[in-house]
C-alpha cells in the first residue's frame, strides 16, 4: 500500500499493523504446538520425530478452539481492567479543572480545536518527564502526565506533549499497542510456562529418568519397536524443536511489538505539529525529556505507551522507541523545526552553577570590581569601611591638615 502524505501514511501504518496483530494472534498456536510436543515426548520418549510432529499436529487441532478461549478471555479481561491495572503500577490519579485548570484548558482547547473527544486527564506524581495515552474505547480513553513534566516544560511544549496522545488516540495506536501488549503478555506468559516445565522435568530423573518413568506402561509392549527406532532420538530432535519454537515465538512477539510501537512514534509527532502548528514545540519538548522519562516501578508494558522510553535493549535491538535524535532530525526535515540540542533543565543548571559551600580565608580572591560611568572603581573593603566626611587625614598642598573640614557656609558636621 503506496503512502504520500501523512494520512495515507497513517492508512497505510493501519493496514500493516492489523497483519503484524495477525501474526501475533498466531504466535499463540506456535506455542501450543510445542507445547504438544513436549506433552506427546512426555507419554512417550522411545517414538521417531515423524511420529511426535504427526500427533502434536493433531493435538492442535483438537486444542484449537481452547486455545482460542482462552486468549480471547484474556483480552476481554484486559479489556475491562487493563486502565485499573496501568493506575495500579504508575499511581495515576484522575485531576478535574480545578484541581489543574491549566493542564486542563491545553488539554481541552486542542481537542474543541480539532472535534476531538476529550480523553479524562490523569496526573502521577513523579520527578519522570513522560506522558501516555490508554483506552480501547472512547469511554475509557485517558492521557496521564507526570508532575515532573508539567514542572519542567513550558505551555506550548506541554502543548506539543498532548497533541502528541491526542494523536496515538485519534490514529487508534492506543488500541492497537494495548491490545499488542496484551497478546504479547500471553505468549510470553505460556512461553515461560512451557519452558520451565520443560526444565523441571528433564532434570527431575537425572538423565531424562522423568520421561522413562511416565513412560513405563508402554515399555514392556514396544521395546523391541523403541530399540529399532534409536530409542529415544527422536524424542531429543523434537524437544529442540519445541524449545527453538517457544523462543522463536517470544523473540517474534517482541519484534511486532517494536515494529507497531517505532512507526508510529514518528507519526504522532508530526500529528502533534499539525494540531500545535509549532515543530520548535515538539522538539524542544523531545529535547527535556530525553533520557529523564524513566518511570520507577512501572512494566515494561507500560513503559512502551509513553512518549519516550529510556530503557533500551541489547545494542538498541529490544529499543521499543526510536531515538529522541532520529526523532527530532525527522521534525527538522520534515516540518521545518529547529534543533536546539540536548537541553539542560532550570534546576539542573541551578545545580552546575550554584557555589561549593566552602569556608573561604581573607585574600583568596580579589574584591569584585564595580563599574561608574566613568570607569572601574574598586568597592571599599568590608573590614576597613571609608572615612565619614570631616573625618580622618586630609591632604593639603604642603601636607596633611589638621581640624574639622571648613566650607562655604561654615564647618561640615
Amino acid at each position: 500500500m503506496a503512502a504520500y502524505g501523512l494520512y495515507t501514511h497513517i492508512a497505510s501504518n493501519k493496514f500493516r499493523s492489523m497483519l503484524l496483530l495477525a501474526g501475533l494472534f498466531l504466535l499463540i498456536y506456535v506455542l501450543v504446538y510445542a507445547g504438544a510436543l513436549v506433552a506427546e515426548v512426555m507419554i512417550d520418549s522411545g517414538r521417531t520425530a515423524d511420529y511426535y510432529l504427526t500427533h502434536a499436529s493433531r493435538d492442535l487441532v483438537s486444542a484449537f478452539p481452547w486455545a482460542t478461549i482462552a486468549a480471547v478471555a484474556w483480552i476481554v479481561i484486559a479489556y475491562f481492567f487493563h486502565q485499573k491495572m496501568i493506575d495500579a503500577v504508575t499511581g495515576g490519579e484522575s485531576v478535574t479543572r480545578q484541581q489543574q485548570p491549566r493542564l486542563y484548558n491545553l488539554l481541552e482547547n486542542l481537542c474543541i480545536s480539532r472535534g476531538i473527544p476529550m480523553p479524562k486527564l490523569k496526573v502521577m506524581d513523579s520527578p519522570a518527564l513522560n506522558a501516555f495515552a490508554t483506552g480501547l474505547n472512547p469511554r475509557q480513553y485517558s492521557i496521564t502526565v507526570t508532575t515532573g513534566l508539567l514542572k519542567a516544560l513550558d505551555d506550548q511544549e506541554i502543548e506539543a506533549v498532548l497533541g502528541h496522545e491526542l494523536t496515538h488516540i485519534k490514529n487508534g495506536d492506543v488500541q492497537l499497542m494495548v491490545v499488542a501488549v496484551i497478546i504479547a503478555g500471553v505468549v510470553g506468559f505460556f512461553g515461560e510456562l512451557f519452558f520451565r516445565l520443560f526444565t523441571n522435568l528433564s532434570w527431575s530423573g537425572g538423565g531424562g529418568g522423568g520421561w522413562s518413568s511416565s513412560s513405563s506402561s508402554r515399555s514392556s509392549s514396544s521395546s523391541s519397536d523403541r530399540d529399532s527406532k534409536g530409542s529415544g532420538g527422536g524424542a531429543i530432535v523434537v524437544i529442540i524443536i519445541a524449545v527453538a519454537l517457544i523462543v522463536l515465538a517470544w523473540l517474534l512477539s517482541q519484534v511486532v511489538k517494536l515494529a507497531l510501537s517505532r512507526s508510529r512514534e514518528f507519526l504522532a509527532d508530526a500529528g502533534s505539529v499539525e494540531l500545535t502548528k509549532n515543530p520548535d514545540a515538539m522538539i524542544s519538548a523531545l529535547r527535556k525529556i530525553e533520557n529523564r522519562g524513566e518511570l520507577p516501578g512501572a512494566t515494561s508494558a507500560v513503559m512502551e505507551l509513553c512518549v519516550d522510553n529510556p530503557r533500551e535493549g541489547f545494542a538498541d535491538l529490544f529499543a521499543t522507541h526510536p531515538s529522541v535524535k532520529s526523532r527530532v532530525d525527522a521534525l527538522v526535515k520534515y516540518a521545518g523545526g529547529h534543533d536546539p540540542g540536548p537541553l539542560a533543565l532550570p534546576d539542573e543548571t541551578l545545580d552546575a552553577t550554584e557555589p561549593q559551600d566552602q569556608p573561604s580565608t581573607a585574600g583568596d580572591q580579589p574584591p569584585p570590581v564595580t563599574h561608574g560611568p566613568w570607569g572601574d572603581t574598586q568597592p571599599a573593603q568590608p573590614n576597613n569601611p571609608p572615612p565619614l566626611p570631616g573625618t580622618g587625614p586630609r591632604q593639603g598642598p604642603f601636607g596633611p591638615l589638621q581640624g574639622p573640614l571648613q566650607g562655604p557656609w561654615g564647618r561640615h558636621r
